[in-house]
């Protein structure tokens, strides 16, 4: 027989991974015990397979492959003529209980790859959740400063508005851009309003009494700032804030008129 042609078969490996039918286990072994090549080669395969085993599965008990051995040479003995009982079991199945701890190392590492890969897609949601966070608060930031730069300017007049009778306590302030026609109400003073109502704002002039919607102070409760923009071109004498439907009103509800102040007073 040429040995170094039936090395470079494969069988040998296959032997070892425990691929081989059982009579061509028994002819690698009769070839093992004839040839000390072949033996050679044999334990070469496994030697490599226990080092890629070991790598793989730094979690595996130190006397693991003592424990298989035992186990393997208590359950399936196996006495080929000319060898020991023992040495021959632990042999022939060596490349078996190789195959076992390697697919239980590739088991185990997938595992870890696969917890470390739910980390990092947690980690990124986290990072991209924190990053919305800083975004949304930077752009708060910034309204919040136009804001003031709008009320600190110098053309804004501000007119105080106080509580009327239906609600003596409450008072906002509008600050009145008459260059850019626009007012801002502080309206931080006033309650929030009752389901199915909202404040809104008149532009009024005196003589004779002429009330003009400028705008509602809708979604009043989500505004933390109480502060609400609005337009007026209008040749303003007065503000006035009354409680409407939603919606709205045409004209205001002067038995529901909250706060009201003069321009100049």
């Amino acid at each position: 027989m040429d040995v170094k042609e039936y090395i470079a078969s494969g069988k040998l490996e296959l032997y070892v991974a425990g691929a081989l039918s059982t009579e061509e286990n028994l002819e690698v072994q009769h070839y093992a015990i004839q040839y000390p090549e072949i033996r050679n080669e044999i334990e070469a395969i496994e030697r490599a397979i226990l080092a890629v085993t070991e790598a793989a599965s730094p979690k595996m008990p130190s006397d693991g492959f003592t424990k298989i051995k035992a186990r393997i040479d208590d359950i399936i003995p196996f006495t080929p003529e000319g060898t020991s009982s023992k040495g021959t079991s632990w042999g022939s199945y060596l490349g078996w209980a190789a195959s076992v701890l390697l697919a239980v190392g590739l088991f185990w590492m997938y595992t870890e790859n696969s917890k470390l890969q739910s980390e990092i897609e947690l980690t990124n949601k986290e990072k991209q959740s924190l990053e919305d966070i800083l975004s949304d608060t930077q752009e708060e930031i910034t309204y919040k400063e136009s804001l003031l730069e709008d009320i600190r300017d110098q053309n804004v007049t501000v007119i105080a508005l106080g509580g009327q009778t239906v609600s003596p306590s409450s008072y906002a302030k509008a600050y009145w851009n008459k260059e850019e026609s626009k007012v801002i109400i502080d309206a931080k003073g006033l309650p929030e309003p009752p389901e199915g109502f909202t404040y809104q704002v008149w532009s009024l002039k005196l003589n004779p009494l002429t009330p003009t919607s400028i705008g509602l102070l809708d979604d009043f409760a989500s505004v933390d700032t109480k502060l609400f923009t609005l337009e007026n071109a209008n040749e303003s004498e007065a503000f006035g804030i009354t409680l409407e439907p939603e919606g709205g009103s045409e004209t205001p509800t002067l038995e529901q008129l909250y706060t009201l102040g003069a321009v100049g007073s």
